[in-house]
């Protein structure tokens, strides 16, 4: 199974998790930093925009979005929120925009849920002008290459297997009676760098976040969960 196709298989409890207020990192931490990181209103293409949260939110901040996304479930569950908006499903390997029609890429909690990160990559070069910039988070790659086995403070971070190997991870999670498997794919943080660079996009932006919703002294205070990575199309 593809990560695409993992994702179009969850995507019913996605909507339901990602929708329900407070219940995640996005309403509790997360979005307000990676909102921060954001140029002002301008053009944006949001890739892997899922049932479309991020985009209605760029959208009331004055923003020009179109959200793409691989999973039908999705892309029918953003449009049913936003009729108003433009959402298209595609894989994020084949955009389907002209070149240079964007000042900014979203990729929010997304590229380590694309199979093909080179030529997601590519393509993200392909559709930015240049001086555009690439906003991305993902999960950090500390936080999918092992865990702690409790939420003591004094507990230990496990890494069993190699940190340098990609690979694809499934953990699944039921909070609030809410139950969803996430399924991804592990790479270095080398890796992802590389994507980038190799695309001809430069790095110019790099955050590490820890679980700032979490009490002090609790275990995902002291690593990252989440790498925000931010990249510049260079003017020549």
């Amino acid at each position: 199974m593809t990560l695409r196709e993992a994702w179009e298989a969850e995507a019913r409890n996605w909507i339901a998790w990602a929708r329900k207020p407070g219940h995640d990192s996005y309403w509790l931490f997360h979005r307000d930093v990676f909102l921060r990181s954001l140029p002002p209103p301008c053009r944006v293409v949001d890739v892997g925009c899922g049932e479309g949260r991020l985009p209605r939110d760029l959208q009331r901040l004055g923003y020009e979005v179109i959200g793409v996304d691989g999973s039908e479930t999705m892309i029918a569950a953003a449009r049913a929120a936003d009729p108003a908006g433009r959402y298209e499903l595609a894989d994020a390997a084949t955009l389907p925009l002209p070149d240079a029609s964007a000042d900014l890429v979203t990729a929010f909690m997304s590229l380590h849920d694309i199979d093909d990160v080179d030529a997601a990559a590519r393509e993200i070069a392909r559709v930015l002008v240049p001086g555009g910039r690439l906003r991305s988070a993902i999960v950090h790659p500390i936080n999918s290459s092992g865990a702690f086995p409790n939420r003591e403070p004094d507990a230990v971070f496990e890494i069993r297997e190699s940190y340098f190997e990609e690979r694809t991870t499934r953990a699944t999670f039921t909070r609030d009676e809410l139950t969803i498997t996430f399924v991804s794919r592990h790479r270095s943080l080398e890796r992802f760098a590389r994507a980038l660079l190799d695309a001809g996009l430069l790095i110019d932006h790099v955050a590490e976040l820890p679980d700032s919703s979490d009490p002090p002294g609790t275990p995902w205070r002291r690593l990252p969960l989440f790498l925000h990575l931010g990249a510049v199309k260079p003017l020549a």
